[in-house]
Parts: C-alpha cells; structure tokens; sequence
C-alpha cells in the first residue's frame, strides 16, 4: 500500500542517512520503524490498574538505563585519549 506521510524535512534526511549507513532501502527502514512502534504500544502493559500505573509502566527504563551507560562509557574514552 502507498501513503502520503509529512514530516520535518531534518528527520527525512536523517532517516535517508540512516537507511543508506544500513544498507537498507528508505522503505525498508520506515516499515521496521512503524513495526517496532507498534511492537512497543503492543508491550505496554494494561495501566488502568493503580499499581499499574505507579509502577507498570517503567518497562522501557531499561532500555534508557542502557543507552545512558553507553553514553557515558564513550565519554570516558573520549577521557582517557
């Protein structure tokens, strides 16, 4: 199916870039990034509940906590040069 989308022309050209770092088509790329947006809105667990919503939805601090200890793992090398 083709569909018109509009976005901020940085973020187009950010995504080209991307897409061609990857070695994947521009279509390819934009399939994966709504596939996995929609894999996320799938795994967000059900907030209704109170407690679910103090602390079910903390599932991706995970990831945040990663790429944190990434940035700073790389800053620290840029230390030690």
């Amino acid at each position: 199916m083709k569909a018109t989308i509009d976005i901020l022309d940085a973020l187009f050209y950010q995504a080209k870039a991307t897409a061609a770092d990857q070695g994947s088509s521009l279509k390819d790329f934009f399939t994966e990034a709504v596939r996995e947006q929609l894999r996320k809105k799938a795994a967000v667990p059900n907030l209704d509940k109170p407690w679910m919503r103090a602390f079910g939805g903390l599932h991706d601090l995970h990831r945040e906590t990663k790429r944190l200890d990434r940035v700073i793992c790389r800053e620290f090398e840029r230390l030690d040069d």
